[in-house]
């Protein structure tokens, strides 16, 4: 009797081991089988799921046909309680370690918005309640009630965020996005200011954040924004108006209709640098960096005028009789 006992438990004992065996090598197998993913997938971890959660998405999806070994990976590995919400990118080749290490690495999907050179706050605001990548909490398209909400009452908004292209990902509110864009700017012009040229007529970087949205209007060349930076600081060395259409421009807003009009150049406007002399008391678009560094850096010289010559270039005069033949050239003749 004992012997048959002992047969039966060591008969059981070898199909114990056999089974433990085939479990682990299918456990194995498993850890190096690529997930069922044929294509990319966008995967949405929301707020407040758990790994189990997730793991019957997986299931459910059919990217995985056993969701327990998956699940004693995650909870043997110690990830399952440290997957971060967002939305991820599944390729195919994802083995279940891959996928856990995505999972918690929190590298999810970014999306991409690009502010423009040149843009006016209007502009600006416009174009992101327009997009579909933000989620909007701003109520208004007021500049004023958009600095309040951000925390800045007391500043104009004009010209106060960085043209970039900045990554985020899905979820990021308005408010984030444009407080980013808002420090990214002071980060700039305070880089630059802590290198700028001597002997320039500012006072503050703000000055200087005025001067450099004019030049960012003035021209899309590179290549010229320190000479019309520098006609621009002798102007103001001279106390002279600096006359720059730009301005002209902010200032009539909504009536602008593409042409300016000599009645439009006496509108009564503190921005218009026709009528009043020194800078307009904000700046008048978004400003790049390269603008920055040129209104820090004008170039030196003795020009004093420039108009456009019609291919996105300007003619620079230093007296005003060659500057009227300037204008007879390349505006009143063509």
């Amino acid at each position: 009797m004992l012997k048959r006992l002992a047969g039966l438990l060591s008969l059981v004992l070898l199909f114990s081991a056999v089974a433990g065996f085939l479990l682990y090598r299918d456990y194995q197998q498993f850890l190096d089988t690529p997930l069922n993913i044929d294509n990319q997938i966008v995967f949405q971890v929301e707020q407040g799921m758990s790994f189990a959660d997730v793991n019957a998405r997986l299931e459910s999806l059919k990217m995985t046909s056993k969701p327990v070994y998956l699940e004693v990976l995650a909870r043997h590995s110690g990830k399952a309680n440290k997957i971060k919400t967002g939305e991820y990118l599944f390729t195919p080749g994802l083995t279940p370690d891959e996928l856990l290490n995505l999972l918690v690495s929190g590298k999810v999907i970014q999306y991409s918005f690009t502010l423009v050179e040149g843009w006016q706050i209007v502009e600006m605001l416009q174009a992101i309640r327009a997009t579909d990548l933000l989620n909007h909490t701003l109520t208004s398209d007021d500049p004023a009630a958009l600095m309040e909400a951000l925390g800045y009452p007391d500043k104009e908004a004009e010209g106060l965020f960085f043209p970039d292209t900045y990554h985020f990902p899905r979820g990021t509110t308005d408010k984030v996005f444009l407080q980013r864009a808002y420090e990214r700017l002071h980060d700039v012009l305070d880089e630059e200011w802590q290198m700028r040229a001597e002997d320039i007529p500012y006072n503050t970087p703000y000055e200087a954040l005025i001067m450099a949205s004019i030049i960012e209007k003035e021209t899309g060349l590179p290549s010229e924004r320190g000479a019309i930076a520098g006609v621009f600081v002798r102007r103001l060395n001279k106390n002279m108006k600096l006359q720059t259409d730009p301005t002209v421009i902010y200032a009539m807003g909504k009536l602008f209709n593409g042409n300016i009009r000599k009645k439009d150049l006496d509108i009564d406007s503190p921005h218009n640098t026709y009528r009043y002399k020194g800078l307009p008391p904000t700046p008048i678009a978004l400003v790049g960096r390269e603008a920055i560094h040129a209104a820090l850096h004008p170039e030196e010289g003795k020009s004093l005028y420039f108009v456009a010559k019609g291919d996105g270039s300007h003619y620079f005069s230093e007296t005003l009789a060659e500057h009227n033949r300037a204008v007879t050239k390349y505006q009143l003749k063509r």
